[in-house]
């Protein structure tokens, strides 16, 4: 739902050339040096980059889904360490806030997510629960006014720069399930928090994720998000239906990088006698990963006005994520390939986000999640 074409255009134009200028150069230094540089990140905070998402009223930029996620696309034409960095600001990180805080709680910390003053980083996957989110484990017993807060989380992106982490914890461990679940803002200074070395991964180098251990941290029961324990699984819920479309507009944005590196290096590498665009098979990778690309970008649009039309997206969510994540997976593949030899060096940028790419389908809910969400939905609907 695009409320003004011509602002959203030309912020997409300034976005557009802040990739191809600053973050396409600067793609090596970050994989080398696994940080993203520091004048960089103040450009994005200049640019409103990290508040996107959020409401103009707390300072952000209000964007509706469909803008946020041709934003998203635009992003995705560079390493998806930039994108992660301002990413959990804009989703994950503060999506919970938006959706479900009280009053005081937006305007207490969406106005520091907006400028980035704040990072927000979401704890819900753990040591033993990974897709099976209703079933964590994490501990928040009430003492007076407050928490008391035990468990560790896992793999939590932007954990060790956040300045808060939104928290699913169980607050009535006698129920089983996702009723007992409630969703916790807790400051990163708190005591009983200590934060575990950098994940070392596959690909992503820029983007940051370690554990984050709760020992005893009290935290003020007024944190729970809405003021009302028990609601923090569907809170998740909501939160996780915006990101995977995010998700997938990000997948779109790379297809479509990775295809333009693929047709760039098939019309300069000659091979018997010609350039290699002009071999059939070659044609044929190309082709098959333009129509994939255009047909996941076609999904992510349709279900992103739906939602700002405010019908539930659930399932439509989750079919996007399933068919972008793998969608980008295979173009990554068909640019290698094409690439030859050269595609298996770090010199050729689809060497790198070929490794990249491959995390798309692991979080915000795995492949397998999706299809069970989308088999499952499919089956109520008809009941």
């Amino acid at each position: 739902m695009i409320r003004d074409q011509e602002m959203l255009n030309q912020f997409l134009d300034s976005i557009s050339k802040f990739v191809r200028e600053r973050l396409v150069p600067a793609e090596n230094e970050v994989a080398e040096s696994d940080a993203i540089p520091d004048d960089i990140v103040q450009e994005m905070k200049a640019m409103g980059l990290f508040g996107m998402t959020i409401p103009q009223e707390y300072d952000g930029l209000g964007l509706t889904m469909e803008e946020e996620a041709l934003v998203a696309i635009e992003l995705g034409r560079t390493s998806p360490a930039f994108r992660s960095l301002i990413g959990t600001n804009n989703g994950i990180g503060s999506a919970a806030i938006v959706f479900d805080g009280t009053e005081k709680q937006k305007q207490t910390y969406l106005p520091k997510y907006a400028s980035g003053e704040l990072i927000g980083a979401f704890c819900l996957t753990e040591p033993d629960v990974g897709s099976d989110a209703s079933a964590v484990k994490t501990t928040a017993i009430k003492q007076g006014d407050k928490y008391i807060l035990n468990g560790t989380k896992r793999y939590i992106t932007n954990a060790p720069r956040a300045g808060t982490f939104t928290v699913m914890a169980r607050t009535d461990p006698s129920i089983k399930g996702a009723k007992g679940i409630s969703a916790f803002i807790v400051d990163a200074s708190t005591p009983g928090i200590t934060l575990g070395p950098k994940d070392k991964k596959m690909g992503q180098q820029g983007s940051h994720t370690c554990d984050v251990i709760f020992e005893n941290c009290h935290v003020p029961a007024e944190n729970i998000i809405g003021g009302v324990a028990g609601k923090g699984f569907i809170t998740s819920m909501k939160v996780l239906d915006r990101g995977r479309l995010h998700i997938s507009a990000l997948s779109v944005g790379i297809a479509e990088r990775l295809i333009d590196d693929a047709l760039r290096y098939a019309i300069d590498r000659t091979q018997f006698g010609k350039p290699i665009a002009e071999h059939q098979m070659i044609q044929v990778m190309l082709a098959d990963s333009k129509a994939e690309a255009y047909a996941a970008k076609c999904m992510v649009l349709d279900a992103a006005r739906q939602k700002d039309l405010g019908k539930k997206i659930t399932t439509e969510a989750s079919c996007c994520k399933l068919f972008a994540t793998e969608m980008v997976g295979r173009v990554a593949d068909k640019a290698v390939q094409i690439h030859g030899g050269a595609g298996y060096i770090s010199e050729y940028a689809v060497e790198r986000l070929y490794r990249d790419v491959r995390l798309f389908r692991l979080y915000e809910g795995t492949t397998q999640i999706q299809q069970m969400i989308i088999a499952k939905n499919m089956i109520k609907d008809i009941q």
